[in-house]
This record gives structure tokens, sequence and C-alpha cells, in this order.
């Protein structure tokens, strides 16, 4: 069962880069977007209260921790502990903006866009289509480390089953020459002579 816990440390390489290059995106962005224009109200650049923290700082650190365990995890559990911290940190960055309505939390800021379609961009990669991104990214990971354990104990078993059945494992029975054996082989028994039938323990034999 140990054996079947243990993963390639390259099992999350690139599922966990990914995480954790997705989860800075998503925290530095409403702190730095203004920078270049795409970003969240105000105009300025590293502005920090609650609501940013609560939407964009959180999520973010649950997404780069979990990518860092996936990254770096060399346990199948340790593994799929970091792909569900990930996922949840995804889902929240898809929809905490609008639970957070529930107590009564402003948001990060309006996007800085004047477009249209420079405003839904805005609203995609720094909120909904990153938390997207990140909750498919993070079931990759799961289900890697999740499928590549069945198969591996599988193979495992398999492996046990053909060494049990390999000679001298300690299952082959002895086999029994003489009148009443149910197996003898095709020539004559080893060490034993070949004319006439063989003594069995328990056996009386008469000569005529």
């Amino acid at each position: 069962m140990t054996g079947t816990m243990r993963a390639p440390r390259t099992r999350g390489l690139l599922s966990g880069t990914l995480l954790v290059l997705l989860g800075l995106w998503g925290g530095l962005l409403p702190f730095v977007g203004p920078y270049f224009g795409f970003g969240f109200a105000p105009d300025e650049t590293w502005v920090y209260d609650t609501d940013r923290l609560q939407l964009s700082v959180a999520p973010a650190a649950a997404v780069v921790l979990g990518g860092l365990i996936v990254l770096a995890g060399a346990n199948r559990v340790l593994g799929m502990l970091g792909a569900w911290l990930a996922a949840l940190g995804g889902a929240w960055f898809a929809v905490g903006h609008t639970v957070a309505a529930l107590w009564d939390a402003s948001g990060v800021g309006a996007p800085l866009g004047t477009g249209e379609g420079q405003r839904i961009a805005e609203q995609l990669a720094g909120f909904t289509g990153l938390g997207v991104v990140i909750a498919f990214l993070a079931g990759l990971a799961l289900g890697r480390f999740a499928v590549a354990g069945a198969r591996e104990a599988a193979a495992r078993e398999a492996a046990g089953a053909a060494e049990s059945d390999r000679p001298g494992s300690g299952t082959t029975q002895p086999l029994v020459y003489g009148r009443y054996a149910r197996e003898n082989p095709p020539g004559p028994a080893p060490h034993q002579p070949h004319h006439g039938d063989q003594p069995v323990a328990g056996e009386q034999r008469y000569d005529r």
C-alpha cells in the first residue's frame, strides 16, 4: 500500500507550474494592471483594500500553494490535496465576486477598458475565465494522481501473482511416484529404478 502512495515528482510538473503562474497572475492583476491599462479601477497601481484581499489575494494564495504542492509532491494523497486546494481557489475566482455581494463587498473595482470588448476581456482574465481555467487544470492534476495510482496498484498485483507462479516460489507440490501416485512424469523418476512399480510409504510389497 505504501508503494502505491508514491508518485514521480514529474507527475504534476506541467499542471503545477501552470497553476502557480495563473495564481500569480490573478493575485497581481488588480495591483499591476494599471501599468498596462488593463485591470480594474482605480487607475493606480498597488491599491489595497479588504475586497481585493478577499476576491484576489486569498484565492491566488490558495492556487499558488496548491500548485506548488502539485509541482513538488511525491505522494499521491498530498498531490491530490494540492489539486483540490487549487480547484477551490479557481472556483472562488470564478464566483467569488458574485457571492461576496452577500456581505456587501463592493468588488475590486470596475474594469479600466473603455470599450466593451476590453471590459469583457478584463473580467474574464481577472476572475471568471481565470477561475474556470484554474479549476480545469486542477481537475487534470487530480485525475493524473488518482488514475495513475489505480493503474500502478493493478500492475503491482499482477506482478505479485506472476511471482507466486514462478518455479521455486514455495507453492509447487511435491510429486509422488508409485502405484497410487496421481501424477507421474513421462520418463523414469529421478534417482529411482525404472523397472516395475516403485514402493511408496505405507505400502507392503510381496514379491512372487
